[in-house]
């Protein structure tokens, strides 16, 4: 074990069998571990015997005790920083430590292991050659909207965390500003004993979400095709046009119900679709 090492850890996102025995044998040996949750990850080092003393380092707390983490590197100890699940830094704290380590002289030392987005990726069957990583998007609708909108035009694959109980309205405002036939895939628990994986299109992923109330529970990954993935996203941007025309002159019902007729879809899809457009602009007709 070398001294005054920072070592970035990769833990399980579910299955503790994922744990590496490389992984393992630094936990036991580092004179301390950097855990974003002491409460959370005592039950993984308890499961495997480990004793080595934790220190919380959370975004709350991260700038206050970083100063204390680096004299202890710099003194000529060793540390192991892990997060709740996964690998440290992919949408967890722990940036501005690395990023001072590096600054400072101290070496970092990788140890890989899980990441919940590339274990959806390696198994969601969408291109993996270029792919981007959003992380979760904005809490509030009007910030989300404007996210996915800058990212309308991506042709990679795109790769998203969300929450259980903001799944329903993510996958809302994705259908509406991406494209209800968008090619989608969503990665709910992976490695757990519930571990689903449902593939299809923006709106049929909706449609199972609001329809069952087990896959609004859990860890969720979602990723969605690039524009031009699929064959149908010129028709699906059509779609949108004629919604937002119908919108502007009739009451939502009839602007779905027209629509369907229109262009051959269904008319239960486009209401959903027709809703988050107008909800999108706080219920008020378009500017024209």
């Amino acid at each position: 074990m070398e001294k005054g090492v920072l070592y970035v850890v990769a833990t399980p996102i579910g299955n503790l069998e994922d744990l590496s025995p490389r992984a393992l044998k630094i936990l036991s040996a580092v004179d301390f571990i950097i855990a974003e949750d002491t409460r959370h990850s005592r039950p993984l080092l308890r499961h495997f015997g480990i004793a080595t003393p934790m220190t919380a380092m959370h975004e709350h707390n991260e700038r206050q005790v970083m100063e204390h983490i680096l004299q202890r590197l710099q003194g000529g100890e060793s540390a192991a920083l892990i997060s709740d699940a996964g690998t440290p830094l992919i949408s967890d704290p722990g940036f501005p430590l690395v990023r001072e380590c590096h600054r400072h002289g101290i070496r970092v030392c990788p140890i890989p292991g899980p990441s919940a987005a590339i274990c959806a990726l390696s198994a969601g069957g969408m291109p993996t050659d270029r792919f981007l990583f959003e992380g979760f998007l904005p809490r509030t609708q009007s910030a989300r909207r404007e996210r996915l909108r800058r990212l309308k035009g991506e042709r990679h694959t795109l790769v998203f965390y969300e929450s259980s109980h903001r799944l329903p309205e993510s996958l809302r405002d994705m259908a509406a500003e991406l494209g209800a036939e968008r090619p989608a895939l969503m990665a709910r628990e992976l490695t757990k004993l519930h571990e689903t994986l449902i593939s299809g299109t923006l709106g049929k992923l909706l449609e199972q979400v609001e329809a069952d109330p087990m896959q609004r529970k859990g860890e969720m990954v979602l990723l969605v095709g690039g524009a031009g993935d699929d064959a149908g996203s010129g028709q699906a941007a059509e779609t949108k046009r004629i919604l937002e025309i119908l919108l502007q002159e009739l009451p939502l019902k009839q602007a779905a119900a027209l629509a369907a007729r229109i262009t051959g879809e269904k008319k239960n899809r486009l209401y959903r679709q027709a809703l988050a457009l107008r909800d999108g602009t706080d219920g008020a007709k378009p500017d024209t």
